[in-house]
């Protein structure tokens, strides 16, 4: 089924229609408000600090690293336009990971001591492009993002997969070429990874971030855990084994650092993987196992946020105060974790209006809001909004459902995004991002990540010649 493209939706009152239309509740402000009285440049408070306003960079990678895990140019161009956006909340920057075999890909930041010096770099770009354009950066909030990857590992070769794993899945392990236990996490194993992410919660606190994030979410390592109700030891089966690598982590931050923060990117519900199916339409793929689904129903095919409830309530219990919101994975629900009308190269056609999507995610976060008022909650999956982002988001913090608006892939084609919003500065249309996935297609068949489509940097590159043969021969 062909869903109308939200380009196609000319005014807010169209929008507004295929809303109440198709029974998508969302909630949207008809005119957006601008200045330092509008609801979205509205401070708030976190952990003793004021947070300039409501407008929060989402970690993204670009798979542009080294093979030593430092920075490039690509790199630090991209941190400077987080710094140019003038979002007051900067959530973890990009994944970087405590140890080389828990990289994504080859290219990925690594927090070694070695590497300390260059991820200290990058936040003095940012911050130093802040001040360039908005003259203060006493109410910026920067972190890290600290990860394993888990199941999605590839250190070493960006086409060969080396999953370590905490428990066998029948469809996601047919998927990474799993077929034995030997990919399996030993406890003692898991307890020396608690003791890497310390170490690198050390040096971030050395490097001037303010707080790390401790990943738990798109399929990678710590959000795995939550789901390891098959795995046998101390850190699986109950609700409190499969919390511990997150309690030992925190405790051992608190034990080890002066008066780093620690935050969580969480997924707040999963479902089944995916897989295409009839023209290519996105279905539940055959042998899921709905048991291994943090925050699914019975099915996995629909929402129980019981125990990411539960897990908040821990949050607050051992002193996190932000939970940087998603859903699902990349890798085995994009639809459900990043909405898009244009599938990536290895996707499939969305099964519903990537509107609904969207929709889903911002209920989710309202409800745990509502539950959890002392917590602060960064929500996501915004982008497929495109014009009517702003609206959205200016309704969602005036209806108190999150403290944040997160902006992800957005912010490469749009950088500025937040400030025009805040400023009253004429939409640019041009730079709105479309959700063509070319920033997810380039980097998961070996190529550098950016806007190819829209922004000018990267329409000049080689790799976007690269990138556009690679799509003809996918199609062909």
């Amino acid at each position: 089924m062909a869903y109308p493209r939200v380009a196609s939706l000319k005014t807010h009152d169209d929008f507004v229609s295929h809303l109440r239309d198709n029974h998508i509740e969302m909630p949207s402000d008809a005119e957006v408000e601008s200045g330092d009285a509008s609801p979205l440049a509205q401070s708030f408070e976190v952990h003793g600090q004021t947070v300039g306003n409501r407008w929060s960079i989402l970690p993204m990678e670009g798979w542009d690293g080294t093979t030593d895990g430092l920075p490039t140019d690509l790199t630090r161009r991209r941190w400077r336009n987080f710094g140019l956006s003038g979002a007051k909340l900067m959530w973890g920057g990009e994944a970087v990971a405590v140890r080389h075999d828990g990289r994504a890909n080859p290219n990925q930041l690594l927090l070694t001591e070695q590497n300390l010096s260059a991820i200290e770099s990058l936040r003095q770009d940012l911050v130093e492009e802040h001040e360039k354009h908005f003259d203060r950066s006493d109410d910026l909030l920067i972190g890290l993002q600290l990860t394993h990857s888990g199941r999605f590992s590839r250190p070493n070769i960006k086409s060969l997969t080396e999953p370590r794993t905490v428990q066998r899945n029948v469809v996601l392990d047919r998927r990474v070429k799993i077929t034995d236990d030997s990919a399996i996490f030993s406890d003692d194993e898991l307890s020396t990874l608690i003791d890497d992410f310390i170490a690198a919660a050390v040096r971030a606190e050395k490097a001037g971030y303010r707080f790390v994030d401790v990943k738990h979410c798109h399929g990678y390592l710590g959000h795995e855990l939550l789901a390891g109700r098959d795995r046998e030891g101390k850190f699986g089966g109950s609700f409190e084994n499969r919390t511990r690598f997150l309690r030992d982590i925190v405790s051992g931050i608190d034990a080890a650092t002066n008066d780093l923060k620690v935050g969580v990117r969480l997924s707040l519900f999963d479902f089944l993987p995916y897989h295409p199916g009839q023209d290519r339409v996105g279905e539940p793929e055959p042998g899921g196992e709905p048991d291994k689904v943090f925050g699914g129903g019975k099915d996995g095919l629909t929402i129980d946020l019981t125990e990411t409830s539960k897990l908040i309530d821990l949050m607050h219990e051992i002193g996190i105060r932000m939970v940087c919101t998603t859903a699902g994975s990349p890798y085995t629900n994009p639809h459900i974790q990043r909405p898009a009308y244009f599938p990536p190269s290895d996707g499939y056609t969305p099964p519903e209006d990537p509107l609904a999507g969207v929709a889903r995610q911002i209920a989710a976060v309202g409800e745990m809001k509502k539950r959890h008022p002392d917590m602060i909650f960064i929500g996501s999956g915004y982008t497929y909004l495109q014009d009517y982002l702003p609206n959205v988001a200016q309704a969602v913090v005036k209806a108190g459902m999150a403290d944040s608006i997160g902006l992800g892939r957005m912010v490469l084609s749009y950088p500025d995004l937040p400030a025009d919003v805040t400023a009253g500065t004429v939409w640019q249309r041009k730079k709105v991002c479309r959700t063509f996935s070319d920033c997810t297609t380039a980097p998961r068949n070996g190529i550098i990540s950016g806007c190819y489509p829209l922004d000018p940097f990267y329409k000049k590159r080689d790799e976007r010649k690269q990138l556009n043969e690679l799509k003809k021969a996918l199609q062909a």
